[in-house]
């Protein structure tokens, strides 16, 4: 080939791809990671420009759209530049990986900012603007969706942890937890109350321990770990299943029960007999927590389970 090009394996998604050259944007991954590129650009531009992203849900839209773009940005110039080998990362994980947290991040954000914004939102130039990063923001998300799902499916790809299904749950487990996070933002509803504190501290612990495994996977380190890994990975999924075994009893029982001081019907929230633009009540809050904390214990049974079911 003429030049400094090269071709080699590319562990980002194509069998055969021209790295280190501007050729690598005409190939099916990098057409695609380029419509990436511009729906989050396109959303996040549109929702900056017009000031509509105030309050805790607007800043997880722009947070989620901003980190999807710089992730699929930097490794855009890092296969153009081949620049993979000078990266203490796992290059066969690394980009399916972002994929993954940027479908989930990019839809979480198709779904909270229509939500929280766009229903409040009169007739005008400022509505139309929103629709429309609504819209791109579909768009990115169906776009990191095809990467991800056309990159497992292709033909002769490399078997890795973070490709796999408990990889693929790590991913999403430690995606929910952020979610938690967003919805407990105000400490008020879990404060001065040990039970509940001792969710949050769950919800934290098993975030931390599931990043720890995510990290140690994408630097190639699991070598470190002063146990067989496989051994690491099942005592971290089982903890995490109790832990979040009594989360899913506490949380509800301490929010929830008039016995316990909660609170059983929306009605009784005040903050949730007016509609608040760009926010969501404190009952909602807390509904919602209960439902992901409900989605995530799954998440961790079904990661617990996969030790034992394959083959």
């Amino acid at each position: 080939m003429a030049g400094n090009e090269t071709t080699r394996v590319s562990p980002g998604g194509e069998s055969l791809t021209v790295v280190g050259s501007r050729h690598a944007l005409i190939r099916t991954l990098g057409l695609l990671r380029l419509l990436q590129l511009l729906s989050t650009c396109v959303t996040f531009s549109l929702v900056a420009h017009g000031g509509i992203w105030l309050g805790s849900m607007g800043k997880w839209c722009m947070f989620s759209w901003c980190f999807c773009f710089s992730m699929t940005l930097m490794i855009l110039i890092v296969e153009l530049g081949g620049f993979q080998n000078r990266i203490p990362l796992s290059w066969l994980d690394f980009p399916i990986t972002c994929a993954s947290y940027a479908f989930f991040f990019c839809l979480s954000a198709s779904i909270i900012y229509p939500i929280t914004y766009v229903r409040f939102l009169g007739q005008g130039y400022a509505r139309k603007r929103a629709v429309t990063a609504t819209i791109f923001s579909s768009i990115a998300c169906m776009a990191y969706a095809t990467e991800v799902t056309w990159t497992q499916a292709r033909p002769g790809r490399v078997n890795s942890y973070m490709t796999s299904v408990p990889g693929k749950l790590k991913v999403f487990e430690s995606f929910i937890a952020c979610v938690i996070f967003l919805f407990i933002s105000n400490p008020h509803l879990y404060m001065l109350e040990p039970a509940l504190e001792w969710c949050v501290a769950v919800y934290s612990i098993c975030f931390i321990l599931t990043m720890v495994i995510i990290v140690l996977n994408l630097g190639n380190c699991t070598n470190i770990v002063p146990m067989p890994f496989p051994t690491f990975l099942k005592s971290v999924t089982y903890l995490s299943v109790f832990l979040y075994a009594t989360a899913i009893v506490l949380w509800p029982l301490y929010q929830f029960s008039a016995q316990f001081n909660g609170h059983p019907h929306r009605k009784m929230d005040v903050t949730c007999q007016y509609k608040y633009p760009h926010s969501v009540c404190a009952w909602d809050r807390r509904l919602a927590v209960a439902i992901l904390t409900g989605v995530n214990l799954l998440a961790y049974i079904a990661d617990f389970m996969h030790f034992y079911t394959k083959v």
